[in-house]
């Protein structure tokens, strides 16, 4: 789903201070994109679970219960690296009732995002698309209690067919730029990777299986981001942690409601460029 980089964009809430992308807290994100990826090509070999919800007895029965499951990946979330901080969710839901491709209609339909995911996505729109690929950009707003900021960013997504009724996307920020006093006369767009933003990368993966009459629906969402000071870590991690979580459940709940209201059901994928179901096959 890619609404999944608004989810993390914003979950950062550290106060604000000078940072600097640095090469070594690059070269640690690619390292760790690298093994997460590998990891999603693994889910794909045979005796491996494709979902994540299938490494555990009971997930299964909780989300088609109506649950949300939400989780931090590994022991420490976020993971220290020098000169930086890496945010790692995995979130699950059930969407009843609907089709593969219904889901994938309001995944890929960014021109609706800024109505399936207000506030927070002022604008949307569709770069380029094809069955198996789209390039999108959205400009995200965040009031908070730091005051309001403005991501302007353009991502890359690719879809892949992962058997009978299943499939997956890899997803990546390929622009992001904070636009400081947003809507006013001083408005401007701040350097990439030197402004006082708190996201400078993100990358996610989403998997999909239509089966128990809906939909499955997975996702993981990775940011680097600049770390915190040592003197507020301890009151600044778990307003992180609890605001990533909810940020993910709001997200899911809002792609449940895009996917569940009748406009969207009666809208067929043929209607929307870019969504046959002719993806990439491994």
């Amino acid at each position: 789903m890619n609404r999944r980089f608004w989810v993390i964009s914003f979950m950062i809430t550290a106060a604000a201070h000078a940072a600097k992308l640095t090469p070594e807290a690059l070269s640690a994100w690619a390292r760790y994109v690298h093994s997460v990826d590998a990891g999603m090509q693994a889910r794909l070999q045979q005796g491996h679970s494709f979902l994540w919800i299938d490494e555990a007895p009971d997930r299964r029965r909780q989300l088609r219960a109506g649950e949300i499951l939400v989780s931090g990946v590994g022991e420490q979330n976020p993971k220290k690296i020098p000169s930086g901080l890496i945010h790692h969710w995995i979130g699950a839901a059930f969407f009843p009732n609907v089709k593969l491709a219904d889901v994938l209609g309001v995944v890929r339909d960014y021109a609706h995002y800024k109505e399936y995911y207000n506030p927070n996505v002022m604008d949307a729109r569709t770069i380029q698309q094809s069955p198996g690929a789209d390039r999108f950009s959205m400009l995200l707003m965040n009031k908070g209690v730091i005051g309001s900021t403005a991501l302007e960013s353009e991502y890359e997504s690719s879809y892949a067919d992962a058997g009978a009724h299943r499939c997956y996307s890899i997803a990546t920020a390929v622009r992001l730029q904070e636009v400081e006093d947003y809507g006013q006369a001083s408005e401007r767009k701040l350097p990439a990777d030197q402004s006082s933003g708190y996201v400078w990368r993100l990358h996610s993966i989403a998997r999909y299986e239509e089966a128990d009459g809906g939909v499955y629906v997975e996702m993981e969402a990775m940011a680097l981001s600049r770390d915190i000071p040592g003197a507020v870590r301890w009151v600044v991690d778990p307003v992180v942690r609890r605001i990533s979580k909810g940020a993910m459940l709001t997200s899911f709940r809002q792609t449940l409601d895009a996917v569940s209201s009748s406009g969207q059901l009666a809208r067929t994928p043929a209607t929307i460029p870019g969504l046959a179901l002719g993806f990439r096959r491994h």
